[in-house]
């Protein structure tokens, strides 16, 4: 299973790769496993700013519909819009071009809240 060293994790599954300001937000490859194929994302919260925790979209699968949470506070800047056309991105490139949305980051200390490669293996 792929776990980035560059990325920080939630126990949701979610990963987050920070860029200056900003961050880049998807699903871990063990997630997009459990999911199975998926066929739809729904992001509609473009433009909002939300706290941790609070849901920014969905995410269906062949068999399943899945809630995503905001991993850390901010602005939704971007839904990846490639996702629309090729929601499988999701299962062969999660930590590339299967990114979900970007944040602009409201408050970094969510940011010492999430976990490490190494936890997050601890976790699975």
């Amino acid at each position: 299973m792929n776990v980035p060293e560059n990325l920080k994790y939630t126990k949701d599954h979610e990963w987050v790769r920070i860029e200056g300001e900003d961050a880049f937000i998807g699903v871990t490859d063990f997630a997009q496993g459990e999911l199975g194929d998926i066929v739809f994302v729904e992001v509609e919260t473009e433009g909002e700013e939300l706290e941790k925790e609070e849901i920014f979209g969905t995410i269906e699968a062949v068999k399943t519909v899945s809630d995503m949470f905001m991993p850390i506070g901010g602005e939704v800047l971007e839904f990846n819009e490639r996702l629309e056309e090729a929601p499988d991105l999701i299962n062969t490139d999660p930590y590339g071009e299967g990114w979900i949305v970007k944040v602009k980051i409201t408050d970094t200390a969510d940011l010492e809240e999430l976990l490490s490669a190494d936890q997050y293996k601890a976790l699975l």
